[in-house]
């Protein structure tokens, strides 16, 4: 459950917490995202895509980093445009970029404070919140050693509990298990599934076999269009023994490419 004050009720889930039609949204002077449409509710979506596909230039849009340059996009029921006081949106957003700034004297504890603080959390609620986000991500025992001193996998993960510590109806992960080890990847799939009962979860990578063991759907991209949106049987059904990958989720993920790129 989400902390609230005493003066707040429970919160209300938005049935699609990201709704975008014919989204526009540009990387400096290039059209990145191209007349997207995506509407995601609650559960774990997995954004696949070549590079330069215009994933991260989606994310930055969905976490209000970026401005559409067309088309709408809503967020737990906010239209998000040049007039919208979006402080009420990223209160209830969680956000890992794929590169991200910090304090390097903060300890762990103190940088997730510091961004639960930033997303105005009631402040009797903090103590808490952060202990469990730090838990949750397995820095217990890291929780008052200073960011500098991190491993780079440790300091990814620091950035998973900053993105969780106000327990967001939306959550977006940027490349979120790049420099962590197998066994911590597994961990991170486990707490994913658990995160997608309650919230929409939408994580990008690069890494196909994190998405087929811990997403409920598989989105597409390719030069800033949507290729695929469908369950995880539905994108291995679409690959043969003939198509390049090690499972059959990369089969499907490569069989749709290949198709694509051909029919271009």
């Amino acid at each position: 459950m989400r902390p609230t004050s005493a003066a707040e009720t429970a919160p209300t889930l938005h049935p699609w917490p990201i709704h975008a039609r014919e989204l526009r949204v540009r990387a400096g002077r290039h059209l990145a995202v191209d007349g997207l449409d995506l509407a995601l509710k609650a559960g774990v979506h997995g954004l696949l895509g070549p590079n330069g596909a215009g994933k991260t230039t989606l994310m930055r849009a969905l976490a209000t980093v970026v401005k559409p340059a067309g088309g709408s996009l809503t967020l737990l029921g906010v239209r998000v445009d040049g007039r919208a006081d979006l402080r009420g949106v990223r209160r209830g957003l969680g956000y890992l970029p794929q590169q991200f700034g910090f304090y390097p004297r903060f300890t762990v504890r103190e940088f997730v404070e510091y961004m639960a603080w930033l997303k105005e959390m009631p402040k009797a609620a903090i103590p808490d919140a952060v202990q469990r986000a730090i838990d949750r991500v397995g820095l217990t025992g890291k929780a008052d050693t200073r960011m500098k001193a991190l491993s780079g996998g440790m300091v990814r993960r620091a950035g998973i509990a900053q993105a969780i510590v106000n327990d967001p109806e939306l959550l977006l992960l940027d490349e979120p298990t790049v420099g962590l080890d197998p066994e911590q990847r597994l961990d991170f799939r486990d707490l994913l599934r658990g995160l997608g009962a309650d919230s929409c979860v939408l994580v990008s990578t690069h890494l196909v076999e994190d998405v087929a063991a811990a997403c409920t759907d598989v989105i597409l991209m390719n030069e800033g269009r949507l290729l695929f949106q469908s369950t995880l049987d539905d994108l291995m059904a679409r690959g043969g023994q003939g198509d390049a990958g090690d499972s059959p989720a990369e089969r499907g993920y490569s069989a749709l490419l290949r198709r694509h790129r051909s029919n271009a």
